[in-house]
């Protein structure tokens, strides 16, 4: 059976990436905890590199995943359909989302409006419909769980 190109490069890309992060780690390791947690030139030569090469990673992983998601959307239509129709059930959810929530005013723990909190605003809203979007999908995962818990004791 033929190996295509990626299956061969694809060991190397994986190795690389593995030797690159072990030289960095072993370098915090030698500026020790003391130095690092002290010395802010030490933490920018020797931290800063694994944090900005964490999160190339994670941006690399996250662009491949979702390029890979929708090339098979696109190639798999009956799929895309499936997705698209979800996602506006989804959506459905959110504009229901979206009505109950309300722009009271916010307070914090000592009973003072917090700033940005105001009567009216906007985030407040926006607060508000992510909380009842969170309590619409958690109650529609309950009655699926129960439905499918009920489903289970009938059948034994």
């Amino acid at each position: 059976m033929k190996e295509n190109k990626l299956t061969k490069l694809l060991p190397l890309i994986v190795a690389v990436i593995g030797v690159v992060g072990a030289i960095l780690f072993v370098r915090v390791l030698l500026a020790g905890e003391e130095e690092i947690e002290t010395n802010p030139l030490i933490q920018a030569s020797v931290v800063d590199p694994i944090v900005s090469f964490s999160t190339v990673l994670l941006y690399i992983a996250v662009a491949v995943t979702v390029v890979l998601s929708l090339w098979s959307l696109v190639k798999n239509p009956a799929a895309l359909k499936k997705t698209l129709l979800g996602l506006l059930v989804l959506g459905a959810f959110f504009a229901v989302a979206y009505i109950l929530g309300d722009s009271n005013v916010v307070l914090g723990a000592g009973g003072e409006v917090i700033e940005g909190g105001e009567a009216g605003a906007a985030t407040n809203k926006w607060a508000s419909t992510g909380i009842w979007y969170s309590v619409i999908l958690g109650a529609i995962g309950l009655a699926f769980f129960v439905w499918d818990m009920l489903k289970g004791l009938v059948k034994s």
